[in-house]
């Protein structure tokens, strides 16, 4: 019939699955306590961002392994801006201060940050290269399952690699930790305009995470201060050790050599 829809149309709501979506928001707390929402908001906020940031960082791999530069440029440029996104919504949870969180914080049990699954694959397929990822995960779980897999699995420095070495007849793809890698990195910055493009939006990546841990530590300190975090994780102590800990540190050396 004119002017009306059939049944079965994609419309906003079903496409983006927003009542299954805006059914997903539980606090626990009795009340509930207002502050609760935001704080499950914000970090169900994240996860859908780690995805999406897990989803580019497979299409960027798959750019470098061809030697797409352009395309792998722009990818790389959008998960810059993904964590500059990342880095925002911090401003959002320091909204709620330390006695608003406390009115629900018991209600999380232990519940903690450091089970984000999602998070812990993001920082290896950014080079994290240590079993301590699986500790917050049982064996035999999915989530320990993908994350085993991901720690076999080559990370972003290797395509790197493989994309600068098709560039410049190197091997220093096997010799990964050698003074090769030095040299052909700093051959890219001086010789190569495309790749060095590629490296500096590397280095961004880098520094947005840096920027995100920062800004997650003082939100965790301003929050709870220096005590243990849910879950009996040891809080921002911990936190404050991930600092300045570049994922790419041949980036930033080879800076002292320009």
């Amino acid at each position: 019939m004119s002017g009306t829809h059939s049944q079965s149309a994609t419309t906003y709501a079903t496409y983006l699955q927003i009542p299954e979506l805006l059914s997903l928001q539980q606090p626990r707390a009795s009340g509930p306590e207002h502050d609760e929402l935001l704080f499950i908001v914000i970090h169900q906020t994240y996860e859908l961002w780690f995805k999406t940031l897990l989803h580019e960082l497979s299409r960027a791999a798959e750019l470098l392994q061809v030697g797409r530069s352009h395309d792998a440029v722009a990818t790389l440029g959008r998960i810059r801006t993904i964590f500059k996104t990342l880095v925002s919504q911090v401003d959002i949870l320091e909204t709620m201060t330390p006695l608003q969180f406390g009115t629900f914080r018991d209600r999380l049990d232990a519940a903690s940050g450091f089970q984000s699954a999602q998070f812990r694959e993001l920082e290896i397929v950014l080079g994290r290269r240590d079993d301590a990822v699986l500790a917050s995960f049982l064996p035999g779980s999915p989530e320990h399952d993908r994350l085993s897999g991901a720690l076999t699995r080559p990370g972003l420095w290797h395509h790197t690699l493989t994309y600068l070495a098709s560039r410049s007849n190197s091997s220093a793809l096997e010799k990964a930790d050698s003074a090769e890698v030095r040299d052909v990195v700093l051959n890219a910055y001086r010789n190569d305009p495309e790749a060095a493009l590629v490296l500096e939006r590397l280095v961004d990546i880098d520094e947005g995470l840096q920027e995100w841990r920062y800004r997650h530590v003082k939100m965790v300190e301003r929050t709870i201060g220096r005590k243990h975090g849910t879950g009996g994780s040891s809080g921002a102590e911990y936190l404050m050790s991930t600092l300045f800990r570049p994922v790419f540190p041949e980036l930033w050396n080879v800076r002292n050599d320009f």
